[in-house]
């Protein structure tokens, strides 16, 4: 029962990608511009990545209902600080309730089952995480039509805005709450049935020893797969932030132009292939291991980026298919990363060291982003349309994507002098088998 456990915080946080369904009626009853609407999810953003860096260690340390219950408490308080917001005209509640308070329960709620779900599934750590982490990735498949048709029942106004946050806030409690109910530690020492753990060499990168996560911070390995996870979030956020307009755009001067309906439905598949990917990546992770398929992630990703910006606006399939892919190694890319620092660090505070490494994820969503938009507009305001619009921005993408296949070259074993200390019991038990060794 700790899958479903955590699908529900997860599919619940997930709603976090469906923000854009309230931008426009925000916009339109409290007079904000593009700008301003889209603050709530980015101060979210950047809180999920914060206070999964500073909350790590307690998530660890007080066990993954405690931070399940807080996920809750934070990510449904903000839903009702921000309907209050709009009752009252205040739109810096709406920032302070979803922005602050929330995004704290997306951080927290996004790491809490995470070191759980891998002590449960020591065989297959990455099928584990990518079960979690899918519900994260389809959450706004859910959240999107929900949200819109409680706008469109509720009516016009505010009222309709504040209402929806209410019930979302409400709903969300109750739908976390079996999360915080469900989850379990397993005992120590516990063992799926019939599994022993294969022997590793010295230079194997799956290692069987524990590292903390403060001395994790004084390795290479945490810092070359800071900047793995980085560049390859920029790599996908760029397209899955400006997905519609950038294919309405691509496409705009062909005999077939995209139209909005179309433009949605690519929105809608790109979501699938986020989600599908979370999952599907992950599992194959524990078969081919994990710095075998970050090498299919960046390296055939910077290839897709090179095709899309070959065929141009020559090929609508392609540029969809490519799209579709690159976005699934966006999502494969979230959640094979807690099982490539379980394999560098062990499971003794890997959730704190996924934590930490979930600035990454701040610094990307920024960067992202602000590489595509302020291109696109710089070559707008030139006289550009098309493709062309975008044709800086890919190769860029493709530049990062190759310094991020770099970076995961160069990731090696831990050295054992960050290790942590074997217990003595443990000591006297490996002693004592040896004995044991030697009599047979």
């Amino acid at each position: 029962m700790v899958p479903p456990a955590a699908l529900a915080v997860h599919l619940s946080i997930g709603q976090v990608y469906a923000w854009s369904v309230f931008k426009s009626p925000l916009e339109t009853e409290m007079g904000l511009s593009g700008t301003a609407s889209a603050l709530p999810f980015q101060l979210g953003i950047v809180m999920l990545g914060l206070s999964a860096a500073f909350g790590g260690t307690l998530v660890e340390r007080n066990g993954p209902r405690w931070a399940m219950f807080v996920a809750t408490a934070c990510f449904s308080s903000g839903f009702l600080i921000s309907a209050l917001g709009v009752v009252l005209g205040q739109y810096w509640l709406v920032v302070l309730g979803y922005g602050a308070v929330g995004g704290i329960g997306l951080g927290i709620g996004y790491i809490s089952p995470v070191s759980t779900l891998m002590k449960w599934f020591p065989d297959r750590p990455g099928m584990a995480t990518g079960i979690a982490i899918m519900g994260f990735g389809g959450g706004a498949l859910i959240a999107s039509p929900w949200s819109a048709g409680m706008l469109s029942a509720f009516g016009d106004g505010r009222g309709a805005i504040a209402q929806s946050f209410l019930v979302h806030g409400l709903v969300y409690a109750v739908f976390m709450s079996l999360g915080v109910f469900l989850v379990r530690v397993p005992p120590e020492g516990w063992r799926p049935r019939g599994w022993v753990p294969a022997e590793k060499a010295a230079t194997s990168m799956i290692t069987t020893a524990n590292v903390s996560a403060r001395n994790a911070l004084r390795t290479s390995q945490f810092w070359l797969l800071w900047g793995v996870l980085c560049l390859n979030v920029t790599a996908g956020i760029a397209i899955l932030e400006k997905a519609a307009p950038m294919i309405r755009n691509f496409f705009a001067a062909t005999a077939t132009p995209v139209g909005a309906g179309a433009a949605a439905g690519f929105v809608a598949l790109l979501s699938l292939a986020n989600m599908a990917g979370r999952f599907v990546w992950s599992s194959i992770s524990d078969l081919v291991g994990r710095k075998n398929v970050y090498r299919l992630y960046l390296g055939v990703g910077a290839l897709l980026y090179l095709v899309i910006a070959l065929a141009g606006d020559t090929s609508l399939p392609v540029f969809v298919l490519s799209a579709m892919l690159i976005i699934s190694f966006y999502g494969g890319g979230f959640s094979t990363i807690p099982a490539y620092l379980k394999d560098l660090f062990g499971t003794y505070q890997v959730g704190a060291i996924h934590g930490r490494l979930l600035t990454a994820w701040s610094a990307a969503g920024i960067l992202g982003p602000l590489v595509v938009n302020a291109i696109a507009d710089a070559q707008e305001r030139a006289g550009a349309s098309g493709p062309q619009l975008y044709a800086l921005s890919l190769y860029i993408m493709i530049g990062l994507l190759i310094v991020g296949f770099t970076a995961n070259e160069l990731v090696r074993p831990v050295d054992p002098k960050h290790h942590e200390p074997v217990a003595d019991d443990e000591n006297r038990e490996r002693h004592e088998s040896g004995e044991a060794e030697v009599e047979r």
